[in-house]
């Protein structure tokens, strides 16, 4: 049965005012810069607002993790299989330096959930601190999204690291072979240039 008019009014106002809440809230941060009082703040309004209130409202501020990683710490409590909220909590960990493991097994059950969030993905290959096994996890995660240029421009990354470290020719083929897949998909001029040069300095190395 649908919502009353009067009930999605209703809950219409109440989250519009949790978004007036933390709006003012990261406003405040912006002067004092406590994180300390932020979360109190912050805190004062998880208490009463939901997951579905909570998480528009800290939308607008994803780029300070000190924030979005405090509210969703509660959205994941509450929704432990949600993939996107898992990712957000990630990342935000991963920003203030929460270190890999703990990013890494919130990336593996966001994948667990979601096996076609990309970004869990990415996070599960970026928190790798191996550096052969992490060239491998970009490798099955550009296997995995063909048409994803960030993760094969990692790949290409990781695997030329991997080869000026190890001395390692299969590394420096993975990587030439990457680079000019990158290459032959660039439209950008300066991306070109970038890629064109990348692949002159690899193909002159001698290991």
């Amino acid at each position: 049965m649908p919502p009353s008019p009067d009930s999605a009014s209703r809950d219409e106002t109440a989250a519009a005012a949790v978004a007036a809440e933390v709006s003012a809230a990261l406003a405040a941060y912006r002067d004092h810069a406590d994180v300390a009082l932020l979360h109190e703040r912050l805190g004062a309004v998880m208490e009463r607002a939901t997951p579905e209130q909570l998480a528009p409202a800290i939308e607008p501020f994803r780029d300070v993790p000190e924030a979005a990683g405090y509210v969703y710490e509660k959205i994941v409590a509450e929704r432990p299989a949600d993939a996107r909220a898992l990712v957000i909590l990630a990342n935000s960990y991963w920003l203030v330096g929460r270190g890999p493991d703990v990013v890494g097994e919130l990336a593996t059950r966001a994948i667990a959930a979601d096996p076609l969030n990309r970004g869990a993905w990415h996070l599960w290959a970026l928190t790798e601190s191996n550096p052969r096994q992490r060239t491998e996890r970009w490798r099955q995660v550009a296997a995995r999204f063909p048409e994803d240029d960030l993760a094969k421009a990692n790949l290409a990354d990781n695997a030329a690291s991997l080869a000026g470290a190890e001395h390692d020719y299969d590394a420096l083929d993975l990587a030439l072979e990457t680079y000019e897949d990158l290459l032959a998909r660039a439209a950008h001029p300066r991306q070109r240039a970038a890629l064109q040069t990348a692949i002159a300095a690899l193909k002159g190395w001698k290991l």
